[in-house]
């Protein structure tokens, strides 16, 4: 298969971006291989390529990252068996891209690890052997420190060891075969940068690592942002917009949810325009749209058009409980309503995430895969993306 619409060293055009943005999945963590248990934190690999195969997907999104447990990446099995993965996708489709996310969260962890020299190096700053300092990352006035938990915490973008931080992340997942980085909740990150200088500063160095660490030497950057877009003096940072959702939930229809503009700060209509990274002017730019996990709200079950939890659930864990006639027909209606209503949106196509039940219940995953011994915990939605998609072809 010939890779025709693969970014180059100048960019990626806005067409071939759409192909790309037309054709993405939320795959969390198929590069993500425990090297001590071959099939966590999801099983079932060699049906996932398969599904990647027959589906037609081209993005997949959120296929590494970490949230916590960061002293994994001193482990060359774990990024190995990564690296791996990828090569078995692109024996099959050169065209995939896969993502990873840097995301908006460190732990103590991260003193464990040793600093390469490649890292100094990209930012311009004289090499040190020592290992990172997670205190150094954390904000001078104390914004945000321990926000997720004791001694997990927001990086401050304009710290220069978050930055060391984020361009050893973004290094190493290049090197595992990542072209695409999302960077989770920009403006906490940035909660010291409010005219976005210190993040385009930092963006252009990470553009530069991918000159170097990518095979066509450009990475697709994109982040969750709220306000409509990461513009930095009339141009995007970005080369593309990120966020949920939002299902809004329908009271009198027991846990229906719609797509609705205006609801919350959903991103639809609200893209905000301007020169993209690789040089072509939009007056919105593209964007994707998720079912996003985010936890369980203190009302599940109950529905409140007031907040972002669909029916008390975040989006996927509601998507998970409905029927397989419900989420094979909402996936219909939520790719044609964005169509219709804001074109520069993408439906990303849900295909393996965590969902939340519950307090004290267990974790459980959602599938898209068509259930089969090869993957036993699959819910059947597979045939609908695939068939989504190609009909919108030919259209």
């Amino acid at each position: 298969m010939k890779a025709q619409h693969l970014p180059t060293k100048n960019g990626i055009s806005l067409k071939n971006l759409n192909y790309y943005l037309d054709h993405a999945v939320t795959m969390t963590e198929f590069l993500a291989v425990d090297p001590y248990a071959s099939d966590a934190p999801y099983p079932n690999k060699e049906d996932d390529i398969r599904l990647i195969k027959n589906i037609g997907a081209k993005f997949i999104g959120r296929a590494i990252y970490r949230w916590g447990g960061e002293g994994i990446l001193k482990n060359e099995d774990f990024l190995a068996k990564g690296k791996q993965l990828v090569q078995q996708v692109h024996q099959n489709d050169p065209e995939v891209i896969f993502q990873a996310a840097l995301f908006e969260q460190i732990s103590q962890q991260v003193n464990t690890l040793p600093i390469p020299a490649w890292a100094f190096t990209a930012l311009n700053i004289p090499a040190e052997q020592r290992n990172f300092r997670y205190d150094d990352m954390l904000n001078l006035k104390g914004k945000l420190v321990d926000h997720w938990s004791k001694g997990n915490s927001v990086p401050d973008i304009t710290r220069t060891e978050t930055q060391l931080w984020f361009i050893y992340l973004a290094g190493t997942y290049m090197d595992m075969g990542c072209e695409a980085l999302h960077l989770g909740q920009i403006a906490l990150i940035g909660m010291e940068d409010p005219d976005l200088s210190q993040w385009a500063a930092f963006i252009q160095k990470l553009r530069n690592l991918a000159k170097t660490h990518t095979r066509n030497h450009w990475v697709l950057l994109d982040a969750h942002t709220p306000s409509g877009g990461m513009l930095y003096k009339g141009k995007s940072l970005l080369d593309f917009n990120s966020f949920p959702l939002r299902v809004k939930s329908v009271p009198e229809k027991p846990t229906d949810g719609i797509l609705e503009i205006g609801f919350t700060d959903a991103l639809f209509k609200r893209s905000k325009g301007g020169i993209s990274p690789s040089g072509w002017k939009a007056s919105s730019m593209p964007y994707l749209v998720e079912l996003d996990n985010f936890g369980i709200s203190n009302h599940p079950g109950v529905p409140d058009t007031t907040v972002i939890y669909p029916w008390g659930y975040d989006e996927i864990s509601w998507f998970y409980q409905q029927t397989e006639t419900y989420r094979n027909n909402w996936l219909r209606y939520a790719d044609k309503w964005i169509g219709d209503n804001d074109p520069n949106g993408h439906l990303q196509m849900p295909v393996t995430r965590v969902v939340t039940l519950g307090y004290k219940k267990p974790r459980l995953k959602y599938r898209a895969n068509t259930r089969s011994e090869n993957c036993p915990d699959g819910m059947n939605d597979e045939e609908t993306i695939k068939s989504i998609w190609q009909q919108k072809k030919l259209k």
